[in-house]
């Protein structure tokens, strides 16, 4: 039978409640056929919630409140697509905070989505192993010359001949204006409308299994962007008791978090179950402070993992971490997080390091060749020793891992775009480099992960770009990206975020890749992940066989591993001379693979012999900066 209402800014109220409802139903408006749509808010601040339709035809709906500070209802005559606000105690006019889509931006009205609407080509997409990822990030607004979901789908057979096996993209929850990197999200929920909103996402998601692609989302649980965030307004989301570096923290461990880390661990198996998301990577997740006895991000893996098994899938969620906590990796029953995988900073910053010769900011605890080694041994370069640059003890010995749970990358969004001016590594180094951090990447024991346009040279930089309209905001974000990178000394003006060159400027010359070096380095990655994927020596998930070599004083590194009867060794040199040296090797003969100082691959010549036959010691004479791969002969 209908509830009562009353009249609010002087519209006609009509709501019928078919039954109660508890308050563990979906949050959001969840249509479910027959014009019939399910509201859901958590609202402890508001004593009376309403739901105003304003299309095809307004109306106006008052919720039941629960005594949790749930306010929820069933509302028949609704369209999909109707468009729609909250009304709180009859006065603030907000978006739903787990509105499925914002077609006119942050600040305008929810619309009603149609989970039904869509249908997927087939139930019989397998994940793959963890072993058997290669990762590819990219950023959806500066990939494609549109910048939407549906141009990506063109470049979905690139990628797979490349040999990728898994698209990261980085954020797509909704964000002010349409130049963004992401990471200033205010609507977990809601697909990015200038990107093509939920089902352009469903559209690009289809199309990857399709060709053989999982689809891992970058997503934001540490903050919510500055402008547009009216979380604040419905109730304790976030706790004045902690700060992130932008902004206010998220409250995951105070009084009423227990509905906080609801909402986003929905958020979470939303991503999973309603666009068949086959990873999530989690943003930042040093950020969180929580000092609960079960981490909000433990409960997240867990029920992560619970929604995959019911679903027959493998569904991943991978951690980004400057902590060096191999906790995060650690199984929960011996005390660790029980996420999938995690980002290893420390081999990046090694590697970088070694390349470059930066020793300013953080890379000032790097730079040593034996400290690469100590990444390639152990996973991570801090694992309990003095840090110069946070000038304490960092991080904690690394236990009870495998090498498929560290994702390992010579470039990524952050270590790029978070330059001054955002330059790649093909600006800061010879070419002869980008081919030795190519070779480290894929033959390292780690999950291989390229950022968009690194295979092939891309010469544009990656740009931190915002679209806000507030411009208080706009000049502290031009000033606070001025303030940040002080501690590197890096010279030239910061590019203004806000001007739209910045964005444009950052978008790929996607037609470098047919001409040059940029063709010949392109085909040097796809070579290396086919090694990586084929020979099961490199694709062996066991740091127990692999052997790492230092010769600091030559600038050579030699990496050996071994998989059942397949053996694979690798040797670099970072030296800018011919260098001499002798390697142990297991006895036999090896076959040489590549050699990336060969002409095919524009380098000086090679010197590395293509058959080397050792009982104990491999003499070999190495050109400048290159690297060569072996194969062990199998014997008769």
């Amino acid at each position: 039978m209908p509830f009562e209402t009353k009249p609010e800014g002087g519209l006609a109220t009509t709501s019928r409640q078919i039954e109660p409802e508890p308050d563990s139903g979906l949050l959001g408006a969840v249509y479910i056929g027959n014009k019939r749509c399910r509201f859901r808010v958590w609202a402890p601040f508001a004593e009376r919630v309403s739901v105003r339709i304003t299309t095809p035809q307004e109306r106006l709906i008052t919720l039941k409140r629960t005594s949790a500070g749930y306010h929820y209802g069933l509302a028949t005559e609704v369209e999909p697509d109707s468009l729609y606000f909250y009304i709180l105690d009859g006065e603030k006019k907000r978006a739903d905070p787990a509105s499925r889509s914002q077609p006119r931006g942050v600040h305008g009205p929810s619309r009603v989505v149609d989970p039904a609407a869509f249908t997927w080509s087939h139930d019989r997409w397998v994940t793959p192993s963890r072993k058997e990822l290669v990762i590819y990030e990219l950023h959806v607004g500066t990939y494609t010359p549109h910048g939407t979901f549906e141009d990506i789908v063109s470049r979905l057979g690139y990628l797979k001949d490349l040999g990728i096996t898994a698209v990261e993209l980085m954020p797509v929850a909704q964000f002010p204006g349409e130049r963004n990197w992401g990471y200033d999200g205010v609507f977990p929920y809601a697909v990015q409308n200038s990107y093509g909103g939920p089902e352009g996402l469903k559209r690009l998601v289809d199309a990857c299994h399709n060709n053989g692609l999982a689809v891992i989302l970058d997503v934001v649980y540490n903050h919510l962007g500055p402008e547009g965030s009216y979380l604040s307004d419905f109730g304790p989301y976030f706790t004045d008791r902690y700060r992130t570096p932008w902004g206010l923290a998220l409250n995951f461990d105070g009084p009423d978090s227990d509905n906080v880390r609801r909402f986003f661990i929905e958020n979470a198996l939303y991503w999973v179950s309603e666009f068949r998301i086959d990873g999530l990577r989690l943003d930042a997740v040093h950020a969180i402070i929580d000092t609960s006895a079960t981490t909000f991000i433990e409960e997240l893996a867990e029920a992560v993992h619970r929604l995959a098994e019911r679903l027959a899938r493998r569904v991943y969620v991978i951690a980004e971490s400057d902590l060096n906590n191999a906790r995060m990796i650690q199984p929960r029953v011996v005390g660790g997080y029980g996420l999938d995988a995690m980002w290893s900073d420390d081999f990046h910053h090694a590697l970088h390091a070694l390349l470059t010769g930066e020793r300013t900011g953080y890379y000032q605890d790097f730079g040593p060749l034996r400290l690469l080694g100590t990444a390639l041994r152990d996973g991570y370069v801090y694992s309990g020793r003095y840090s110069m640059y946070r000038r304490r003890k960092h991080g904690n010995p690394p236990r009870m891992f495998t090498p498929d749970q560290l994702v390992v990358f010579a470039q990524n969004h952050d270590q790029v775009g978070n330059r001054s001016r955002g330059e790649r590594l093909s600006a800061l180094v010879s070419f002869s480099d980008l081919k030795l951090a190519a070779g480290m990447v894929f033959l390292s024991p780690f999950l291989p992960l390229v950022f968009m346009g690194e295979e092939y040279g891309e010469t544009a930089p990656f740009q931190y770009f915002t679209s806000h309209s507030d411009p208080a905001l706009i000049k502290a974000v031009r000033k606070g990206r001025r303030e940040e990178f002080a501690s590197f000394n890096w010279a030239g003006e910061v590019p203004d975020p806000q001007d739209e060159s910045t964005f444009r400027n950052s978008c790929l010359n996607f037609e470098l890749r047919l001409h040059g070096r940029h063709k010949v380095l392109l085909e040097l990655y796809r070579l290396l992940i086919a090694f990586y994927r084929q020979l099961p020596a490199l694709s062996a998930p066991d740091m127990g066989n692999i052997d790492v070599f230092i010769l600091e004083n030559k600038k050579v590194l030699a990496i050996q591993r071994h998989y059942a009867d397949s053996a694979a060794f690798a040797v670099f040199s970072f030296s800018s001379a011919a260098e001499t040296v002798t390697l142990p090797t297991v006895p036999g003969k090896w076959r040489k693979l590549l050699d990336s100082s060969e002409e095919r691959w524009l380098g000086e010549g090679e010197t590395v012999p293509s058959l080397i036959e050792s009982s104990e010691d491999a003499g070999i004479t190495l050109g400048p900066k290159m690297f060569a791969v072996f194969e062990r002969v199998k014997e008769d």
